[in-house]
Order: structure tokens, then C-alpha cells, then sequence
């Protein structure tokens, strides 16, 4: 069964909506056998495989590379691409050629994009053209430079109104699921239930219709710091690290290959 914007629009209040990222073949073979609804070719490999400091650097060719790898690996699983900076940010017509890249190149069902109501009139030419958009809003990491770091958003009562905001502007603009990253559970909560679509939560708590995480984290494989909120669901890379000591001691040793 393929999944749709329409199926996972469907799945609020009921089966929650599991997301992981994935940025290669393989990485979308595993996801997609394992039944996760949607997959997320998220702007984070600029971190997690490109070994960049932030997302800000990747760019439109290196994340279409990376959407068309993940189409490659996923039979049912509904692909949504990361917008990266300065992708969607200048003029309409420039966004949307960007979205249909992702599309036509990229084989993606749809694309996700930061920022709240100031981004309603984009989301609204996009889904007119036929480009399924997921929103974003709380920790923007594209916008760190502009917000100080990655913190947490929504404390203030101020922020926490406009955080409300912004989601009833993206539904209303038709979005069909709306990602909340690092928000406090109570105001994640608050947000979920004024919604009639999704909302997926990274750092906001369990009342969020679904969660996202990355997929080098939940497999306990990455390198460096990890978000408080991650839970390892595997320790991988201390087997990988001793699989590949012992290989080059065998090498080393001339017992392998054994003839």
C-alpha cells in the first residue's frame, strides 16, 4: 500500500505517525521494509553524512541527489523532501522550480517547508501547482544564525501564541501534517489539539500525532552530540567499531581471507 498526504492527513487522532529520516538507498530500503509511513530526506545530512556544521551549506543538488537515492529504496513509504536554505526563500518562481525539481528529479510525493504564516502564500502556490507541502515550525535549523542556536521555542507566552498561530496558518493555507520541533510538550499539545491535521513531533513531547527522528540516531551510529529527547532503539557503532577493528586485525594478521 502507498502511502498518501491523503492517508497520513487521515491518521490524525487515531494511529500515530511514524517518520524517520532516511538519505541514502539503503537507509530507505530499511525504513520502508520496516512499515514507516513517511520518510523524510531531511536537510540534516548536511550534518549527518556530508559533514557540514549546520544545514545552511547543503544544497538544491546535493538533497535531489539524496531524494532520488531514497525513491530508489522505497516502495511504499510517502518520500517527503527538505527544502534547504535559500531554496524557497526569494522569489515564488524560483521556489516552485525548486519544488518541481524535487518532484520530476527527485521522485518525492511532496516537500517540507520552515516558517510559519510568513510562508502561507508559498505553501498556497505550491499546492495549487500540484507540489503536496509538510510544514514546519518551533526550532527552525535553518534560521539559527537569526535565533541564537538551537533552543528551544515557545516558553514565552508571547512566542508560544504566535507558535499557534503560525499552525492554524499553515493549515489553513493546506498543509497536510506539520512537523513541531523543540517545543514544550504542554504547548506541542495545545497546537495538536486545535489541529485537524497531524502534527509530528521532534523534542515536543508524546502528544504530538506522530514523531521524527533521524536514523543515524535511533540506530545509536552517530558522531557527536545528540538531542536530549533521541532514544537509542540500537547501539550500533560500538559493534561497527569493533566489526572494523577486527577486520583489519585479520588483515593484518593474514587470516583473512582464510585461503
Amino acid at each position: 500500500m502507498k502511502w498518501t498526504v491523503v492517508k497520513i492527513r487521515a491518521m490524525k487522532g487515531g494511529q500515530k505517525v511514524t517518520s524517520l529520516t532516511a538519505y541514502d538507498y539503503l537507509s530507505a530500503r530499511y525504513a520502508d521494509e520496516a512499515g514507516i509511513p513517511l520518510v523524510l530526506v531531511g536537510d540534516s545530512l548536511g550534518m549527518t553524512i556530508l559533514g557540514y556544521e549546520t544545514t545552511l551549506p547543503v544544497t538544491m543538488d546535493e538533497m535531489v541527489h539524496h531524494t532520488a537515492a531514497v525513491s530508489r529504496g522505497v516502495k511504499e513509504a510517502l518520500i517527503v523532501a527538505d527544502m534547504p536554505f535559500m531554496s524557497y526563500q526569494g522569489t515564488l518562481e524560483h521556489a516552485l522550480e525548486n519544488a518541481g525539481r524535487f518532484i520530476k528529479e527527485g521522485r518525492a510525493d511532496a516537500v517540507k517547508i520552515e516558517g510559519g504564516a510568513m510562508r502561507v502564500d508559498l505553501i498556497k502556490q505550491l499546492i495549487a501547482n500540484g507540489v503536496p507541502v509538510l510544514g514546519h515550525i518551533g526550532l527552525l535549523p535553518q534560521s539559527v544564525k537569526e535565533t541564537g542556536g538551537f533552543k528551544m521555542q515557545g516558553k514565552t507566552d508571547e512566542s508560544a501564541r504566535k507558535l499557534l498561530d503560525d499552525a492554524l496558518a499553515l493549515e489553513q493555507a493546506g498543509v497536510f501534517a506539520i512537523v513541531l520541533e523543540c517545543v514544550p510538550a504542554e504547548l506541542a499539545q495545545k497546537i495538536t489539539a486545535a489541529l485537524n491535521i497531524p502534527t509530528i513531533g521532534i523534542g515536543a513531547g508524546a502528544c504530538c500525532d506522530g514523531q521524527v527522528l533521524v536514523f543515524t540516531d535511533v540506530l545509536g551510529m552517530g558522531h557527536g552530540h545528540v538531542p536530549g529527547f533521541v532514544r537509542k532503539f540500537a547501539d550500533l557503532k560500538p559493534q561497527i567499531q569493533n566489526a572494523l577493528a577486527a577486520y583489519k586485525k585479520a588483515v593484518e594478521e593474514s587470516s583473512f581471507p582464510e585461503r
